[in-house]
């Protein structure tokens, strides 16, 4: 074990964690030169064509120092707030990991939240400040020297052990991966006392999955203790699901079979299981000689459920498509176990599912991988938190502002812990954004030449369009992180949606009491410019409660009934007709049924 090396990569988003692992491969050889491309541990198309990484990725090198042979284990990590239960998993499995800073724009929110992250895992952090290429060549010299600077302050070390390198051109790769081979310590053994159990002699993390018609549910693993054969039978410490391997392996970065995975290793195990649901990342893998009793009780520490923040129904587009759409969710939820999924019902869009997501991109980025991997068109409702309700009884948490009792006391929303960092220059545009977000408690502090805004906000506020809104009034240049803190009394209202009389089921909204009135205008208005017209009037509502707070009005289609003074007709006959027409609508009006179909409440339900 004193030659494996486990670490990952951690930093904000863009700051160029997949281009630095392309040069680590190359320096390595473990692609060959034929088979590269950028962004090569990236697999998923939506990975590369946005420029972000959304799955981890772990890839096994071999490297030569100073005539030892070692292997390296490295993890690639998301960078975006979303994915930290992803991050959490890997950090949960190596021994170090490499810290990177975009020389262009410093220290951002997700650095410091990811270090926060790697130092509460007990990591060895090297840091390194990225893409100094582009310093170098605009002549920024004291830039540079200033975010090298700050890093050594971040991580309280000596300027001189910040490594200074381009993951683009390779300046400085090398060594900054010799520096990781010296640095981060081989993984320690576990103790002799936990050694003596008899149950089992074998454990091992399972930090990603994913699946294989042929082999079944795929787990990542990182083993900790012991030894994995491809012969052995191996149980689950949460599911307790017991199977024969089928195949054990390491990624190179391609699946490579072997007959054993050591303790300290990072690999694969083709577990044979075919149901999903058994499968769960943060899970232990057991392998003994004897009937494990209590599997539960050897599972490794750290294992907790993610806990989903926003939650979106999601129905097919096509009615017949219903078990498409549960094939596919099923097989995301496999590399993918933040996903929260519960079938749904609507009245407008028939059968459907309830997921929770970790977030706002973690949502659009599962809609996006509905559409391409899985070919199956959704039509998904409004985003919405998880709200606590007060009611004579008991405290109900509802998610749907339909589900909201008839009579309750008082309603409960989830907050969020805010770190915003920023240039100084851009203090006037946030301000405006803290009234209209609604921040809470906010404080404000220099921190490296940046000022830092700490503060409380709703969750539902959070999962609208916070983001687009913040980098619009900072250029682009303000980033932040967040986690979820506690809940707080809400001053919300329930807002429905009534089209000719008749209640829209799925347009409910809930609104702050501040900006009802406005938000219900809005509403009512987007309304009426996409809703066809009828051979009847509609009539657009807004409503709280009984009251009405907002109208529009779709007049009925019209009959044109001829020029009769151009005819030599009588006016008397043309308000004859018209007349009886417009009883004929009273009637139609009466015993008509608004019907909205999926394609318009698709446009309904977009931001």
């Amino acid at each position: 074990m004193n030659h494996i090396r486990n670490f990952c990569i951690i930093a904000h988003i863009d700051h160029g964690k997949s281009t630095l692992a392309d040069r680590f491969l190359e320096i390595t050889g473990a692609v060959d030169t034929r088979r590269m491309h950028e962004q090569y541990l990236d697999q998923l198309e939506l990975e590369r064509e946005r420029g972000i990484t959304i799955k981890m990725a772990p890839v096994r090198m071999r490297y030569e120092l100073g005539k030892e042979q070692y292997e390296l284990n490295l993890i690639d990590t998301p960078g975006h707030s979303d994915f930290s239960y992803e991050v959490s998993r890997a950090l949960a499995a190596v021994e170090g990991g490499i810290l990177l800073v975009d020389a262009t724009q410093g220290i951002q929110a997700q650095t410091l939240a990811n270090l926060h992250s790697a130092r509460k895992a007990g990591l060895t952090i090297v840091g390194a400040v990225n893409k100094i290429d582009v310093l170098e060549g605009n002549g920024d010299v004291e830039g540079l020297d200033r975010v090298r600077r700050e890093v050594a302050e971040l991580l309280n070390v000596r300027k001189e052990e910040v490594f200074m390198i381009s993951a683009k051109t390779g300046k400085g790769v090398r060594e900054l991966l010799e520096a990781v081979v010296r640095r981060v310590p081989p993984p320690k053994e576990i103790g002799k006392e936990e050694s003596k159990r008899k149950e089992t002699s074998t454990r091992a993390l399972i930090f990603d999955s994913f699946y294989d018609d042929h082999k079944g549910v795929i787990a990542s693993v990182r083993v900790f203790e012991g030894s994995i054969r491809s012969t052995d039978t191996i149980t689950l410490a949460a599911s307790g699901a017991s199977s024969k391997i089928k195949e054990i392996g390491y990624f190179a970065p391609t699946l490579t079979p072997t007959e054993t995975l050591g303790e300290g290793e990072i690999g694969y195990v083709a577990t044979g299981i075919k149901d999903i649901a058994l499968v769960k990342i943060g899970d232990t893998v057991l392998s003994s000689k004897f009937k494990i009793q209590n599997p539960r009780s050897l599972a490794l520490h750290g294992y907790q459920e993610p806990q989903p923040v926003v939650f979106v129904s999601f129905y097919p587009e096509n009615n017949d498509d219903f078990d498409l759409l549960k094939r596919s969710f099923d097989k995301l939820r496999l590399n993918d176990s933040s996903l929260n999924i519960e079938p749904d019902q609507n009245e407008v869009l028939g059968r459907g599912f309830k997921v929770g997501f970790l977030g706002h991109l973690h949502f659009e980025i599962t809609a996006e991988r509905l559409k391409r991997e899985f070919k199956v068109g959704t039509v998904s409702t409004f985003p919405s938190v998880l709200y606590k309700v007060k009611t004579k009884k008991e405290w109900q948490t509802i998610v749907k502002p339909e589900e909201l009792p008839a009579e309750y006391e008082e309603i409960m929303e989830p907050m969020v812990t805010i770190v915003i960092l920023t240039s100084p220059d851009f203090l006037n545009n946030i301000y405006p954004l803290q009234k209209r977000f609604r921040f809470m408690e906010s404080t404000t502090e220099t921190f490296h030449n940046q000022t830092e805004i700490k503060a409380k906000m709703p969750l539902a506020e959070l999962v609208s369009d916070f983001d687009d809104q913040l980098k619009s009034a900072t250029a682009g240049y303000a980033s932040f992180s967040y986690e979820l803190a506690d809940y707080r009394k809400a001053n919300i209202e329930r807002v429905d949606v009534a089209v000719a009389g008749e209640l829209i089921p799925g347009l409910s909204r809930f609104f702050p009491k501040e900006t009802v009135q406005y938000e219900a205008r809005q509403l009512v208005e987007r309304l009426k410019k996409t809703l066809p017209q009828q051979q009847f009037a509609q009539p657009i509502q807004a409503r709280v409660g009984a009251k009405i707070i907002a109208r529009e009005d779709i007049p009925a289609m019209r009959k044109e009934l001829g020029n009769f003074g151009k005819n030599g007709g009588d006016r008397t006959r043309k308000m004859k007709l018209w007349q009886k027409q417009k009883k004929g609508k009273e009637r139609l009006k009466a015993r008509a049924h608004v019907r909205i179909p999926p394609h318009l409440f698709k446009e309904l339900l977009k931001k």
